[in-house]
């Protein structure tokens, strides 16, 4: 049985998840940022984020990428559909002396000034937003003529186990059908080109892309575990339809199965990121 993807629906439960899932998330903030060090600079870098520069983050979630572009010199507005979350960024820039303002808004809806920024980021938040068409659109609107964007995404399904597994675990245990072409999800701008040509449609020009291999290094796979079950509102969403016995069960699944990534020097879940960019 075919199941209609709904939007609005899907951008609710997200907002609720990331508010349930801000305080996990920003908790984890040193192993996020380890994990994704050379990705983050290599988006920064392709958005020709330095001193001076104006950038608008969109999707920021705790911010760890907004930090590290002020840290540059830039002035930073970071944006999210979760306020809970942006509160995490607030203050660990204000700990800092950081110049980032955070503000409540829907990547899809972006209430800027056009031509207001030098450059946009987004570090693996475009590939959730149903209406990237839409999402481009604003982003291309948002940047002063000749500025960049940058963007980080995981590239496909069979170079991430380590959120692969669990998402096919949980779509097999909650019946749940196949993406449909198009639908949101960490594998939805992972093909080969996909997300170049997004870029393009969108208008930019000089796109270029870099895949970079990523590991998730943790001391154990029970680890990796608590850290998902703990912050990937993905997965919280997708567990939605499964009663807390039927939720239990897939987790000791996921657990089994990522055993294998485990070693003498700790868990190294396979992760593969994609970095592209371009310019207006």
């Amino acid at each position: 049985m075919s199941v209609t993807f709904d939007p609005m629906h899907y951008k609710r439960t997200t907002r609720a998840q990331w508010e349930d899932a801000a305080a996990a998330w920003h908790d984890w903030g040193p192993a996020l940022e380890a994990w994704l060090a050379e990705a983050t600079t290599a988006m920064l870098d392709g958005a020709g984020v330095r001193a001076g520069a104006r950038v608008l983050d969109v999707a920021a979630g705790a911010g760890g990428q907004s930090l590290a572009a002020a840290r540059r010199g830039a002035s930073v507005l970071a944006t999210d559909l979760s306020p809970a979350i942006l509160e995490h960024a607030a203050a660990d820039a204000a700990r800092e002396g950081l110049d980032v303002t955070t503000r409540e808004v829907d990547g899809e809806a972006l209430d800027v000034a056009p031509a207001e920024f030098d450059a946009v980021i987004s570090r693996l938040g475009l590939i959730y937003l149903p209406d990237r068409r839409r999402a481009l659109a604003g982003m291309y609107r948002a940047l002063a003529p000749g500025g960049r964007i940058a963007a980080v995404v995981y590239s496909t399904a069979e170079r991430n186990a380590f959120f692969a597994i669990p998402v096919s675990v949980i779509r097999r245990r909650a019946a749940l059908p196949p993406p449909a072409a198009g639908q949101p999800g960490p594998f939805s701008l992972g093909g080969p080109g996909v997300l170049e040509a997004e870029l393009r449609d969108a208008g930019f020009r000089d796109v270029g892309a870099r895949t970079l291999d990523a590991p998730l290094r943790l001391p154990s796979a029970a680890e990796c575990v608590r850290f998902e079950r703990e912050s990937f509102g993905a997965l919280h969403q997708m567990l939605a339809g499964l009663d807390p016995a039927g939720r239990s069960q897939a987790w000791a699944e996921i657990a089994e199965e990522l055993a294998r990534f485990e070693g003498p020097d700790g868990f190294a879940g396979p992760c593969e990121l994609i970095v592209a960019w371009g310019t207006k």
